[in-house]
């Protein structure tokens, strides 16, 4: 055998099959269907880093509907969570039912050691949130929440603005969230059922798009809470199906240096996710995914910044899952991340029981 072949024969004996062994398919379950986001991840069933070895959904029509849709093998369902998780054994679950079924399928998936990952916000309320935290640290899983507004190029170019000191001290941060109503841009009438019934979704727009301001700025003041929380919510829609929850929402976070404003809608006459972040050194201000606008502080110029997509694994949940359990990213310190969660809905029950008082409500020491 020539020498000149001996590094690669070693390297088919023994790196490739650990190479092999990392690019094995993450074994996912999802759990629920009635969410209109479940077409994330069941409409590319084809995708190579993971596969779905389970669905859980005890609604049979609901099933019946998605089967046709994504074209799921119907005998990987089941209509109970732990006969799903026992009989598909996941590494890790998804999980798309109404926020109040975040916490049944956490506690299910926690004592069998499976990672979840749920769809914002983490829980129905804060003491259900910190049940979620210590249910993660007592059996070593990690628990993720998704936003869209982690994955796009401007939040974690912002991110990276204010973790070097670029903006200087944070002073005020503006988030704007929302659109038309969950009804009025065709959302499925399974999650509508559940989007405006305040004991599955915990209000309207002050949950619904609420949360991404709280998760955001959370995340800025570096999982600190406000001193004081004060919102106001109304009802402009005459829609009968919103009778129950709020559709418009604003709330005021005062921090001991900085003052963080939440605009949450479900009347704006477009969508529409935005953040700005006004510092002692300067601004940053997201428009959307990809478009940036810049100004240092006093009289400079603004410059605009159009962002490329971020790259794998910080480009989707998805991936950015497999690679938490994977072992190959920390997710510590993250928008992701349980304290920044658990801070959010702090925050959120806070908004909540102002809104409800007509006064500002205290946190923190």
């Amino acid at each position: 055998m020539p020498k000149s072949l001996l590094p690669f024969i070693v390297w088919l004996l023994f790196v490739a099959p650990i190479h092999a062994q990392d690019e094995k398919p993450l074994r996912v379950g999802v759990a629920g269907l009635v969410h209109g986001h479940v077409g994330n991840i069941l409409g590319h069933m084809d995708r190579k880093d993971i596969q779905i070895v389970g669905i859980f959904e005890p609604d049979a029509e609901v099933v019946k509907a998605a089967e046709g849709r994504f074209h799921f093998d119907p005998a990987i369902v089941k209509p109970d969570i732990e006969a799903m998780l026992d009989a598909a054994k996941p590494e890790a679950v998804v999980v798309f039912t109404s926020i109040a079924g975040h916490i049944d399928v956490i506690r299910a998936c926690a004592k069998r050691g499976i990672h979840v990952m749920v769809e914002k916000p983490l829980a129905l309320n804060a003491a259900e949130a910190r049940e979620v935290e210590q249910l993660a640290a007592k059996y070593k899983i990690h628990v993720l929440t998704n936003y869209e507004t982690t994955w796009y190029p401007t939040t974690q170019e912002i991110q990276r603005k204010v973790a070097k000191g670029d903006l200087g001290e944070i002073r005020k941060m503006v988030a704007g969230d929302g659109h038309a109503g969950p009804k009025e841009i065709g959302c499925g009438p399974e999650f509508l059922k559940w989007l405006t019934d305040p004991a599955r979704n915990g209000g309207g727009a002050i949950i619904d798009f609420g949360c991404y301001g709280a998760n955001l700025m959370s995340w800025l003041m570096r999982g600190a809470l406000p001193r004081s929380v004060f919102a106001v919510t109304q009802k402009f829609k005459t829609d009968p199906l919103y009778a129950r929850v709020d559709d418009e929402a604003t709330i005021v976070l005062a921090y001991d240096k900085a003052q963080g404003i939440i605009q949450a809608s479900w009347n704006w006459p477009y969508n529409r996710k935005d953040l700005a972040v006004y510092g002692t050194g300067g601004t940053a201000i997201a428009d959307d995914r990809t478009h940036l606008r810049l100004r240092p502080a006093l009289n400079a110029p603004e410059q605009a910044v159009e962002l490329p997509l971020a790259e794998a694994p910080f480009d989707n949940e998805f991936t950015y899952f497999a690679a938490v359990v994977r072992g190959k990213v920390d997710p510590a310190g993250s928008l992701s991340s349980l304290p920044i969660n658990v801070a959010t809905m702090e925050i959120l029950d806070a908004a909540r029981k102002s809104s409800a008082e007509g006064k500002a409500v205290t946190l923190g020491d």
